[in-house]
C-alpha cells in the first residue's frame, strides 16, 4: 500500500515575537504546515508559548547555527520572518539554508506589512509572491534625522517633478508625512499624475495638494507655474532613464535630462527657492551612454548656477533602485509568470541597487543637509552599499519565488520548480560595472551614516556651460543623432569609452 507523502519539516527563523506571530498565523490555515521549531537571532526563547495547532514550537537554537540544526532534524523549509532592523542577517542565514539544500521562503513581519505604505501601482514588483525587496539585496534601512528634514518641509511649499514616477511618487508621500503646508505635484503623464494625487488624497487628506499636468521641458510654463505657487523646495525627479532607448533617441535625452533640469532650475532660483534638489545617478560618472552623460551635463549646469545663487542647489547620486517601473525586477517577475526563461545581460556585470522607499529617504535627508559644510552644488552620494552581481540577484530572485535558477550551460539544467536564466548580452550603452564617483578617495563621510559628500567636484566655469547649453540646442533641434552626439563629445572629451560612432 503506497503512504502519503509526509509534508516537509519546517522551521520559523526570525526573532522569538515574529516566530510566535506567524506561528500563529498559520495555524488558523486550513491545512496548517507541521513546524518543528523555531530559529532565533541569539538563541533565546520565546517569552510564552507558540502554539502551531495542537502542539508547541520548540526554541531550537540561534541563527549562528542554523544549518547544523536542519542538518540534523532533517529540515527541508524554512521560513524567515525577520523585522527590517535585523535583515542584514539575511545573507549569512540564506548561504547556510543553501549548503544543506533546505528551500527557503520569505514572510515579513504582519506589523510591518500593515504600516508600509504603497511605493509603487498595484500589481507592481514590491507585492510579487510576498518578495521582500530590502532582504533581496541584504539592505538594512538607514534611519533619517526627521527634526532636520522636518525643519525643511514643514510649513512650506514642497514641488516635486516627475511626481507620478517611481522616486518621485516615494517622496511626495514621504514629504506629505512631514506636515508641508502644500505639495505641488509636477507630472506629464496623466495616468501617473491621476494616481498619486488620488492616493495622496486618500492617505493624507489633511495635506493642501496640486497636481499639475505639464511638462518640465516647456520652460516659460515652468516659470509661470513656480511664480503661482512660490514652491519652497523643489526636488526634480523629472528624467528619461533607459539606457538603450536614449542611445537611439540621443534629442530626446538632451532634452529632458538637459533642458528639462535648466528649465525647473531657473524657475526655482527665479522664484526665490530656498531649496533645489536634483535627483543624478551613478552613470553620470565616467559616463559611457547617452543617458549618463545627460545627467553629467545636467550636474554640471546646477552647479554652475548654484555658484550664481542664493537657492542652496544640490545633486544627489544614486545607483539601481529595485522595483522602478520597467526595472529589471519587473520584467523578471513577468517571466517567471510565463515560466521562464529569465534573461541576465552578462554574467559579469555588477550593479548598485536599493529600494525606492530608502532611495526617497536619503534624497530628503541629503537636500536637507545642502549646505551644511559651507558650499555650493554640492554632489551627494547615497551609500549603495557593494555592487551585486546581476546573475547573483537574478538566482536569489528565483529562489525567493519558491523555485531553482538553472544558468543555461550549468551542469544542473531546467526541470520541474526550475526556471532557467539565459544570458543576452549587454546592450549598448552599459557598461559592466557603475561606479558612485570618480576616485573614491574623493567620497568624504558627513553627519549621516547612509550619505557621502563629493569633496572635489570643481564647478565648471560659468561660459563653458553657456556654450555648451547653447551648443547641445542647436544640435537637438537638428533632428540628426549624429549632430547631438557630436556635441555632447565636444563638451565631454572625457567620456570613457567613448560614445559609439553611428550613423546620422
Amino acid at each position: 500500500m503506497d503512504l502519503p507523502a509526509l509534508p516537509p519539516r519546517t522551521i520559523l527563523i526570525g526573532t522569538p515575537q515574529t516566530c510566535r506571530a506567524l506561528a500563529a498565523a498559520l495555524a488558523t490555515l486550513p491545512s496548517p504546515p507541521p513546524i518543528d521549531g523555531m530559529v532565533t537571532l541569539d538563541g533565546a526563547p520565546s517569552p510564552s508559548p507558540v502554539a502551531s495547532g495542537q502542539s508547541q514550537v520548540p526554541l531550537l537554537g540561534s541563527v549562528h547555527t542554523v544549518g547544523l540544526i536542519c542538518r540534523q532534524r532533517g529540515i527541508k523549509r524554512a521560513i524567515i520572518t525577520l523585522p527590517a532592523r535585523h535583515r542584514a542577517w539575511h545573507a549569512e542565514i540564506s548561504r547556510q539554508l543553501r549548503a544543506e539544500g533546505v528551500a527557503e521562503r520569505v514572510v515579513r513581519p504582519l506589523d510591518e506589512q500593515l504600516e508600509e505604505t504603497p511605493t509603487v501601482a498595484a500589481g507592481s514588483i514590491t507585492s510579487y509572491n510576498g518578495i521582500d525587496l530590502a532582504e533581496l539585496v541584504g539592505r538594512t534601512p538607514h534611519d533619517i534625522d526627521e527634526h532636520l528634514v522636518g525643519s525643511v518641509i514643514r510649513g512650506r511649499t514642497v514641488l516635486v517633478t516627475g511626481a507620478g514616477g517611481s522616486i518621485g511618487s516615494e517622496l511626495v508621500r514621504r514629504i506629505a508625512r512631514f506636515a508641508p503646508e502644500r505639495v505641488v505635484l509636477m507630472e506629464r503623464s496623466e495616468n501617473a499624475l491621476f494616481e498619486i494625487d488620488r492616493q495622496l488624497a486618500e492617505t493624507c487628506p489633511g495635506v493642501a495638494r496640486t497636481a499639475l499636468l505639464h511638462d518640465v521641458v516647456d520652460a516659460e510654463r515652468t516659470l509661470a507655474h513656480l511664480e503661482r505657487w512660490k514652491p519652497h523646495v523643489v526636488f526634480h525627479a523629472a528624467a528619461h532613464k533607459h539606457v538603450p532607448l536614449m542611445e537611439d533617441h540621443p534629442a530626446h535625452a538632451v532634452t529632458n535630462n538637459l533642458f528639462g533640469t535648466k528649465s525647473i532650475a531657473d524657475a526655482a532660483v527665479s522664484c526665490g527657492a530656498e531649496r533645489f534638489v536634483l535627483i543624478s545617478t551613478d552613470k553620470a560618472v565616467n559616463p559611457a551612454s547617452v543617458m549618463g552623460a545627460t545627467k553629467r551635463l545636467a550636474e554640471w549646469y546646477v552647479q554652475s548656477l548654484a555658484q550664481r545663487v542664493r537657492t542652496r542647489m544640490s545633486m544627489v547620486r544614486f545607483g539601481n533602485v529595485l522595483g522602478s517601473n520597467g526595472s529589471v525586477l519587473t520584467i523578471w517577475a513577468e517571466q517567471v509568470a510565463r515560466g521562464g526563461p529569465i534573461t541576465v545581460t552578462d554574467e559579469r556585470m555588477t550593479r548598485y541597487f536599493m529600494t525606492i522607499p530608502e532611495a526617497a529617504t536619503l534624497v530628503l535627508q541629503a537636500g536637507a543637509m545642502a549646505g551644511f559644510h559651507g558650499r555650493c552644488g554640492e554632489v551627494f552620494v547615497l551609500d549603495m552599499g557593494e555592487p551585486i552581481p546581476i546573475l547573483t540577484l537574478a538566482k536569489r530572485f528565483v529562489r525567493a519565488c519558491g523555485l531553482e535558477p538553472a544558468v543555461a550551460g550549468a551542469p544542473t539544467e531546467a526541470g520541474p520548480g526550475r526556471i532557467p536564466i539565459v544570458l543576452s548580452g549587454a546592450r549598448p550603452g552599459e557598461k559592466l560595472h557603475e561606479q558612485l564617483s570618480y576616485d573614491a578617495e574623493e567620497l568624504c563621510t558627513t553627519a549621516h551614516p547612509g550619505i557621502w559628500r563629493l569633496d572635489s567636484e570643481a564647478a565648471p566655469a560659468a561660459d563653458a556651460v553657456e556654450a555648451l547649453v547653447s551648443d547641445l540646442d542647436a544640435a537637438r533641434h537638428e533632428r540628426s543623432r549624429r549632430a547631438v552626439l557630436d556635441a555632447m563629445a565636444r563638451h565631454m572629451p572625457t567620456l570613457r569609452p567613448p560614445i559609439a560612432p553611428v550613423a546620422a
